[in-house]
């Protein structure tokens, strides 16, 4: 096939710069990208721009309408997007399908608050100079958006970019993973075919270092980013006044009591810390076990973790798939040999095979080590014991992250502590701290970021309130 061509102003255009994207399972190629250059991306700023005066001024039914569209068009194409998921990424393909049908749920539900995007009216009459005064409040779109979006997600992750900036009025310049950028453009041809407006959507792979433009033009004005704390943080610092949202990485912990229900903590970090190999930054990554069932937890836990269908993506039993690349396995692979070498030990796994790294268990880990206190992004989880719930609360705050946090227990007293004393965005109660709703607010603290993702939550980062006071004569 001849190079997939990106998207600018409703048009698709080829350049000639082409990147190869290749499956990381088995090195095949899944396509090859053309890449935009800087004038192009000043073209898209451009077009993003002229667009927005069509996109502010659309009904809110209107927007609706090319939303509820999109979905439906999704889930009819929901094979076709799930092969190309695991294609370009290595997801296994039964991941890939549920990761469809959350995009579809997260366009539907964007469908549904572009219709709520409401306000609110102020009585101003508190002191006898303004009797008879009110004020009514809204919020507006604010202008063009940059979306910049990682591998590890990269239909879904998209959809919460384009979505809900749509949904408020918004234009989109999104520049996708160059590691994944196929689902995206696919996404812009079914976007557009839905009667997304010209210039409200445009797509533009390019390298990292090339998208400066997306960052700093004044004319763009808010930047919404996934990814890694090493380039988000930068990425703020260049971003003038413009509004920042970033969803950074995560080292999530999670706190089994004596009173949970094992055998679901146990089946849940299976799935929180070896899907998709570990590779959301909401994996479970660090597991506190009270002392008094430590043992029969990790006698539980370990075998199954051995269990784990791994490898093929194409196999509807593959739990554990490659890594987006044979250096990030071979980085995983470095830190859990260097925290043995420390003094922590290998329960399971810890052997690698090209991009492939057997899903690890590791115990005996100290906060120090890279696999307890980094983001490992990886199929690799920490197993350690407490005495008392305060200590857990604390060897999970014990962290520069705080993105999501899981509890297992049925003590309000506990689970209240929690809530109140976990240095998290979310607290999630009797499951991994991996547990999402496209609905919820979802986003960090510390170097986990800040701002709000979830549709209605991102329409409020990408709007602003506008007053108006009136005095009735």
């Amino acid at each position: 096939m001849p190079p997939h061509p990106f998207f600018i102003n409703g048009e698709w255009r080829t350049s000639s710069v082409v990147r190869e994207v290749r499956s990381p399972y088995d090195g095949a190629i899944a396509g090859e990208v053309c890449q935009a250059t800087p004038a192009d991306i000043g073209e898209a700023i451009e077009a993003a721009v002229s667009a927005f005066r069509q996109s502010r001024a659309m009904a809110s039914f209107e927007r609706s309408d090319v939303l509820s569209g999109a979905a439906n068009a999704l889930s009819r194409r929901k094979t076709e997007l799930a092969e190309l998921i695991t294609r370009e990424t290595g997801k296994p393909i039964t991941y890939s399908r549920a990761e469809v049908d959350r995009s579809v749920f997260t366009f539907k539900t964007a469908a549904e608050e572009a219709t709520r995007m409401s306000g609110e009216v102020l009585p101003l009459d508190l002191n006898p100079g303004s009797k008879g005064r009110f004020a009514l409040i809204r919020r507006f779109p604010i202008g063009p958006i940059s979306a910049i979006t990682p591998f590890n997600f990269p239909l879904n992750l998209v959809a919460h970019k384009v979505a809900p900036a749509f949904a408020a009025g918004n234009t989109v310049l999104l520049k996708p993973s160059s590691n994944a950028p196929l689902v995206s453009l696919l996404l812009g041809r079914i976007l557009n075919e839905c009667g997304f407006p010209k210039g409200c959507l445009n797509i533009l792979p390019c390298a990292g270092d090339e998208a400066g433009q997306l960052i700093e033009d004044e004319r763009i004005k808010a930047i919404s980013f996934t990814g890694s704390p090493a380039v988000g943080w930068p990425l703020k610092s260049r971003a003038g006044r413009k509004k920042v949202t970033l969803e950074l990485g995560g080292n999530a912990g999670v706190i089994v009591e004596p009173d949970a229900d094992q055998g679901l903590a146990c089946e849940r970090i299976l799935s929180g810390g070896f899907a998709n190999a570990g590779q959301s930054c909401i994996a479970v990554q660090r597991v506190y076990v009270h002392r008094k069932i430590f043992d029969h937890f990790a006698a539980d836990l370990v075998p199954r973790v051995a269990a784990l269908a791994v490898g093929d993506p194409w196999d509807e039993k593959t739990v554990v798939g490659p890594m987006i690349t044979e250096q990030a396995a071979r980085q995983a692979e470095a830190w859990v040999r260097e925290a043995v070498d420390a003094g922590a030990r290998v329960l399971t796994g810890g052997t690698r095979k090209g991009a492939v790294l057997a899903p690890t268990v590791l115990t005996a880990v100290r906060p120090s080590m890279k696999v307890s206190c980094m983001e490992v992004f990886a199929p690799v989880i920490t197993l350690d014991s407490y005495e008392e719930f305060s200590e857990a609360v604390n060897l999970v705050n014990d962290s520069d992250f705080g993105l999501q946090a899981g509890v297992f227990t049925s003590n309000l007293r506990s689970i209240q502590e929690a809530y109140e004393r976990l240095d998290v965005g979310g607290v999630i109660i009797n499951d991994v701290p991996t547990y999402r709703m496209d609905h919820m607010p979802y986003g960090g603290v510390k170097a986990s970021g800040f701002g709000r993702e979830g549709i209605r939550y991102a329409m409020e980062e990408l709007t602003e309130l506008k007053l108006l006071a009136i005095n009735p004569l």
